[in-house]
């Protein structure tokens, strides 16, 4: 006699299949942290008078404007153009826009948001990653990462983390990977930008997920993980 099949769907008085169920589920809260700590780097809401100028003097430091490809912004062509921009980001609470601040310098050298946040089905998204390349593949990119991923998940309860790209922009779509998100789908001629047709790539770390990919940063975040001049010992390992 067989085993049985614990991963058959439930079904309803009607007989047909329907979703887990989900006892004393509840909305989540919106985010409305101000501040996320970690070893490299913290989060601080972005503020246009602590961060504004060291962000502008971070991203106009890149030799070409290739990191604005994919983005619906920029690039600024001035200082006074881009606080304009922050100052506008600053005052939403859907995005809510993070500084990403170097724990060493403490100069702001980045940006990324929760945005399109559904706080009844536990939903949210990370949008407006905008890392200059004072911070791109360093442990600050991967530690502002799981310090929003952490808060997300262990703070917030939400149960689904999403990442959407151009789906062109593969150095993007390889970041999530790298980071434990799945491939989901692409939706095709979902946005126009920048006078273009995108198709969206979708992505996702799901709250299942998250013990995994949390000890796997946890473990690549060491300072055990990384040799005097800096490389990583061992390569993240998130899935």
């Amino acid at each position: 006699m067989s085993a049985q099949n614990t991963d058959l769907p439930r079904t309803n008085e009607h007989g047909q299949p329907i979703g887990p169920a989900l006892p004393g589920w509840t909305p989540r809260p919106r985010p409305d942290a101000d501040r996320l700590r970690g070893r490299y780097c913290t989060l601080e809401r972005l503020d246009v008078e602590r961060h504004a100028d060291d962000l502008y003097a971070a991203y106009a430091a890149a030799p070409d404007d290739s990191d604005w490809t994919y983005l619906p912004v920029g690039p600024f062509d001035s200082r006074e153009q881009y606080r304009d921009w922050a100052r506008r980001q600053a005052q939403t609470d859907d995005p809510w826009h993070y500084a990403v601040v170097d724990a060493s310098t403490g100069r702001a050298v980045g940006t990324l948001a929760l945005m399109r946040q559904d706080p009844s089905n536990g939903a949210v998204e990370v949008g407006w990653v905008v890392f200059s390349r004072a911070m791109q593949r360093t442990p600050l990119s991967t530690e502002a990462h799981f310090l929003l991923m952490r808060y997300v998940f262990d703070e917030l309860g939400y149960r689904r983390y999403e990442w959407k790209c151009d789906s062109l922009n593969a150095p993007s779509r390889r970041a999530a990977e790298r980071l434990g998100f799945t491939y989901e789908g692409t939706f095709r001629q979902a946005v126009v930008y920048n006078g273009r047709s995108r198709d969206t790539t979708w992505l996702s770390v799901l709250d299942g997920d998250w013990p995994q990919a949390k000890k796997g940063f946890e473990t690549w975040l060491s300072p055990e993980n990384f040799a005097v001049d800096g490389h990583q010992r061992s390569a993240l390992r998130t899935r």
